[in-house]
């Protein structure tokens, strides 16, 4: 019997062997044992895995129809016109439906948001205005505009809301601050506290367990805490507490089998101390958990007492049996719901209209979010400041309603202090918890709007002002320019300090790599897996905020006038010719420019930005500059890393890390967590210090003015010449030229001049080439003669395919490309049927390369096919691996083909064979002009109608398996093989 079974094909699903009704099928090219498999296995693998091929061999599974026999040869045409009919219908349904929800969310959503804020805020709320505010929803005036400013107050609220979900997540996490966290410990009264002289306990065991409160707070307050057990006691005491305390059945486990084996740890570990009194479970956390954050008090407020720290203890013990009691404190449930909710139900594209509730939900909370936290501070701001007469100081800024709304905050702030202090006066225990979480709330938000959007304002506006000098202009010049659009300035200016910020830390986090860890200790550490600065917000108190505000504009501002102010006075003293820089240029031929610019974005920075190797050079030459001033200065224990360390494995010295917490901090980090090094401090020590500043500093200022000269003078001398009749570039400011207008304003051209935007990318580029030329050959002459020789021979292969390539793909194809675009699309729209169209080559090119980046982004992002999957190649093989054969023929010879053809055809048309039949210049020119557009679109109907035509027969076949289809049969694979040998044998012997 067993060597029948293993004789015998089983199917690879359900392990059994194939009958009469159930056959086995091998569908795929797998073989031995799994082979074989039933076609209801294979169906139901199918829909459960929703894969249609084989996970094995990958070959997709096939199924031949089986139709009912008394199916006509064609389907009837009232058939036909019954599926098409019920097909328009159910397309019509989905498109009114879908244009409904259309409608409700970019509609009707930010219509009655806009028309809600525009409301409260367009002069006095009285009843007349409130009692038309739902003839205002629907009046039609403005209505586009209305939308997208509604757009924009949607997005506000929306991004209002989710930052208050944020901050109630954080506050959940890590808690509130200490003051707050105090004033709402509560102790309950319970039936078995710890006893110390072994009566106590009894005691407490005659009380009923009915007469026991329940700890609120999230079970963070276990109920069987009365005090925690002093400092000189500690070690006996938790000796004792682990088999004397009576213990709740649900929670007493937890505890005890967290309780450390060496109860000394309680002493020996100086960094728990008594934070975690009566913690078993701190002790094994150690320093995870209080050195994530700073001391937090609260200005006014003394600092923690150890009975508070050892509750906070007990409350994140606690936290740690929530599994346990989960019902205590989730009675609803809130997971069933948010499980069934989804995008699709949410914003009702499953077909359902159960979305209109959600919209009037949205356009409720909506409306409860703009009067909450925009109508009601606006109005206390305003009340203040026309109380405080500063009314006019706020007008002259330009930005009435945020300032306004600002101050309000801050108002609600103070208010929220004063009315937390006197519920705590009064003992309301309840308003003082919703009062300090409130102002937590405003504290946070003020805070970000600070250094989110205040300390980067102030920093463009330095830059700005430091920088005035270069481009020739003045503080009148800037004022006026605010005065015209004061939001396109203020933006503007906002997001130069965010990139200088950005790129400030960025060479900070490099600098970290190199000088020894401590070096930098005045600076937080972006990349410290415990830094949080929601959480610092939450915490730290606003003295503390206002000096590290303070401290990161005085350093800001310093640098900004290391590398800028100060670099533009030496340059303007040394070299006067050199400076301003062009950034106005005005011309009446624009071509060049153009073509110039989108060189520029889509040429030269991308391969700049791909190619180059900035942060690693950058990171050398720091060492570099950090070695020669260690060895000048004799800092070198100081500043330097030390190296001998970095190669050996992280290995856990017991004396300098005793806790489990930093070794989990080891592995967390990428590299070995080295939070300080010792050094040696030589002799005169400070003034070795202030020496090192000055080295800084002159490095600042000698390294910004080659960064200033250098690159401009380079692209300077590679614009002239490349434009036509530019000057040269010496004597490199030339003399303005002024026209006066019509209205007698002059107009300052600066003619022959290029963009030094232009100027510095092209200089920047040719410097990096030169490096990185120079570091190559500096790599290779201590290879020998013949190894350079052969690298020489293996990069000229590689620059000429390369050069090959980039000819056809970066020169033809968007030549071509730009051509036929203005072909087809300009000239006919631009140019008049009695003018001659002029098409300038560089100009077209260059849209050409703009053209054909969006066409390979839109084929890439579409569905895959041939030329898809040669783009996708020809990118992963890149310079280096580049089969040119493959990039001509797969990738470039079909699409030059297509642009080629598609250029020739209609010009022959047009030149050669409308001549012989048309007599008349005008009309040949008239269909030489329309010819184009006219082939595009044929090509466009005759793809329309093939779409179709498809479109129709998917229809045909659903029609037909719908009312005929019986079922499907399983295809063999070698079933076919076979059934195409049997033909190939019979057309042999024929």
């Amino acid at each position: 019997m067993t060597e029948d079974m293993l004789g015998s094909d089983i199917c690879r699903v359900c392990r059994s062997e194939g009958l009469a009704d159930r056959p086995l099928f091998h569908p795929c090219i797998c073989t031995g044992s799994i082979k074989w498999i039933h076609q209801e296995c294979l169906v139901q693998w199918m829909r459960y895995s929703r894969k249609e091929y084989c996970e094995l061999c990958g070959y997709r599974f096939s199924f031949t129809p089986i139709y009912s026999p008394d199916m006509p040869r064609r389907l009837p045409l009232r058939d036909v016109v019954g599926g098409l009919l019920s097909s328009i219908v159910t397309a019509v349904k989905y498109w009114l439906h879908y244009t409904l929800v259309a409608i409700a969310w970019l509609g009707i959503v930010p219509l009655t948001a806009c028309r809600t804020y525009r409301t409260l805020f367009s002069g006095s709320l009285d009843l007349v205005r409130i009692m038309s505010l739902p003839m205002d929803m629907l009046s039609t005036e403005n209505l586009s505009s209305d939308v997208f400013h509604g757009c924009f107050v949607v997005t506000c609220t929306l991004f209002g809301f989710i930052g208050l979900i944020w901050l109630r997540e954080q506050i959940l996490h890590a808690g509130g601050p200490d003051w707050l966290e105090r004033d709402n410990v509560q102790l309950p009264p319970v039936d078995n506290p710890p006893h110390r002289d072994g009566q106590d306990g009894q005691a407490g065991q005659d009380q009923p367990a009915d007469n026991q409160p329940q700890a609120q707070d999230n079970n963070n307050v276990p109920p069987f805490v009365e005090e925690p057990p002093i400092l000189q006691e500690r070690q006996h005491n938790i000796e004792e507490n682990q088999h004397d305390i009576p213990l709740d059945p649900d929670i007493g486990e937890g505890i005890l089998n967290n309780a450390p084996e060496n109860p000394e740890e309680y002493i020996l570990n100086p960094e728990v101390g008594e934070n975690n009194i009566g913690n078993p479970d701190g002790a094994l956390r150690g320093e995870e958990e209080e050195p994530v954050f700073p001391p937090r008090d609260e200005p006014g407020i003394d600092g923690a007492q150890p009975n508070v720290q050892a509750g906070a203890g007990w409350r994140a013990q606690g936290q740690g049996q929530g599994e346990a009691e989960e019902a205590n404190w989730n009675p609803m449930e809130w997971d069933r719901p948010a499980e069934e909710l989804t995008w699709e139900r949410l914003l009702g594209l499953d077909g359902s209209l159960l979305f209109i509730e959600h919209v009037f939900w949205v356009v409720s909370l909506n409306t409860l979010f703009i009067m909450v936290f925009a109508f009601c501070p606006y109005h206390i701001g305003h009340i203040t400041i026309a109380w405080l007469g500063l009314q006019e100081h706020v007008t002259a800024s330009h930005f009435e309603g945020l300032v306004t709304t600002l101050c309000g905050y801050c108002v609600i702030a103070v208010s929220m202090v004063v009315l937390h202090t006197l519920a705590a006066l009064l003992g309301l225990q309840r308003s003082q918890r919703v009062l300090g979480l409130c102002y937590v709330v405003v504290k946070v938000s003020l805070l970000s709007v600070v250094e989110i959007g205040v300390l980067p304002l102030v920093c463009g506006w330095w830059l700005d002002i430091c920088s005035l000098a270069m481009f020739d202009a003045s503080l009148r010049d800037r004022e006026s320019s605010f005065r015209l659009a004061p939001g396109t300035s203020m933006f503007i200016h906002w997001l130069v300090g965010m990139v200088y910020i950005y790129y400030f830390a960025s060479f900070i986090l490099l600098l970290r790599e190199v000088v020894r860890p401590g070096v930098l200790w005045f600076l937080r550490n972006l990349n410290d897996p415990d830094f949080s600065p929601i959480q610092e917000m939450i915490h730290l108190p606003l003295l503390r905020h206002a000096r590290r505000l303070v401290a990161s504009a005085v350093i800001f501002g310093t640098v900004v006038l290391l590398v800028l102010w100060l670099p533009v006075k030496l340059l303007r003293w040394g070299w006067p010719g050199f400076l301003p820089y062009t950034v106005t240029v005005q011309s009446e031929a624009q071509v060049s420019e153009l073509s110039l610019e989108l060189l520029l974005l889509q040429v030269i920075l991308p391969a700049l930005l791909e190619q180059s190797h900035t942060r690693t050079w950058l990171k050398a030459l720091l060492r570099g500059w950090c070695k020669v001033v260690a060895w000048f200065l004799d800092l070198q224990s100081y500043l330097l890393r030390d190296q001998s360390n970095e190669p050996e494995p992280a290995v856990i010295d017991e004396p300098q890390h005793p806790h489990l917490a930093a070794a989990h901090q080891a592995l967390v980090q990428r590299e070995r967590p080295v939070g300080y090094q010792p050094y040696t401090k030589p002799r005169w020590f400070p003034a070795r210090l202030v020496g090192l500043l000055l080295c800084v500093c002159i490095s600042l200022v000698i390294s910004s003015l080659i960064a200033m000269t250098l690159p401009v003078w380079l692209g300077r001398r590679v614009m002239a010449l490349w434009m036509v009749g530019a000057p040269a570039p010496s004597p490199p400011v030339m003399a303005p030229t002024v026209a006066a207008t019509d209205g007698g304003e002059a107009v300052v051209t600066l003619s022959g001049r290029v963009h030094e935007v232009y100027t510095v990318a092209c200089g920047t580029y040719v410097c990096w080439a030169a490096a990185r030329g120079l570091a190559l050959a500096l790599s290779w002459l201590p290879r020998g003669r013949r190894a350079v020789l052969d690298r020489i021979k293996h990069w000229a292969v590689l620059g000429l395919k390369a050069s090959v390539a980039f000819v056809l793909l970066v020169g033809v194809i968007p030549l071509l490309f730009g051509l036929l675009l203005e072909l087809v699309v300009v000239v006919p729209l631009r140019v008049p049927l009695e003018q001659n169209p002029i098409l300038f080559v560089w100009q077209d090119w260059a849209l050409g390369v703009l053209y054909t980046k969006i066409a390979t982004a839109v084929t890439m992002m579409g569905p895959e096919w041939r030329l898809r999957l040669a783009i996708e190649r020809a990118y992963n093989d890149g310079i280096r691996e580049m089969d040119l054969k493959f990039v001509v023929t797969e990738l470039a010879a079909p699409v030059i083909c297509c642009f080629g053809l598609a250029l020739a055809i209609p010009y022959a048309v047009a030149y050669g064979i409308i001549p012989l039949f048309v007599a008349n210049l005008q009309t040949q020119i008239l269909i030489a002009r329309r010819l184009y557009p006219f082939l595009l679109l044929v090509n466009l109907v005759c793809i329309l109608i093939s779409f179709q035509v498809r479109q129709f027969k998917k229809l045909y076949e659903h029609i037909k398996n719908d009312k005929y289809l019986v079922g499907q049969r399983l295809v063999n694979y070698e079933h076919r093989n076979k059934a195409q040998q049997q033909q190939q044998q019979q057309q042999r012997s024929s």
